[in-house]
C-alpha cells in the first residue's frame, strides 16, 4: 500500500464509549464525509485517504479536517469548504480559507 499524498481525519465527535456527541456530529459531519468520500472518488483522487475520529477537541471551530502529513486543520467545513480543500489539492496548494489557525 502506498503512502498517501493526503490521509484526511474527520471529526465526528466519537467518545471513548462509542457514543457520538459534540459539535461536529451535531453539525453533520458524517453527511460531509459521505460527500468527501463520493468528491474524491469522482475526482479519481488516489493520493487521498479519508477516516472519520473521535472528538479532535476543536469543537468552536468544527466540523474539522485534519490533513496528514500536513498537519493542515480545516474548519467550519460544509460541501463549499470540501470542494475548495480538494480544489486546493488538485492545484497543489492548500485552502488558505477554511485554515484553522
Amino acid at each position: 500500500m502506498n503512502t498517501p499524498a493526503h490521509h484526511l481525519f474527520v471529526c465526528a465527535s466519537f467518545r471513548a464509549n462509542g457514543e457520538a456527541q459534540g459539535v461536529c456530529h451535531k453539525k453533520d459531519s458524517i453527511s460531509l464525509l459521505s460527500y468527501l468520500q463520493n468528491e474524491i472518488q469522482d475526482r479519481m483522487l488516489d493520493g487521498v485517504e479519508v477516516c472519520v475520529t473521535g472528538c479532535m477537541n476543536r469543537c468552536t471551530m468544527g466540523p474539522v479536517i485534519v490533513d496528514y502529513p500536513s498537519g493542515h486543520t480545516y474548519g467550519r467545513i460544509t460541501e463549499e469548504a470540501i470542494d475548495a480543500i480538494l480544489d486546493a489539492f488538485e492545484e497543489n496548494r492548500v485552502a488558505e480559507e477554511y485554515l484553522v489557525k
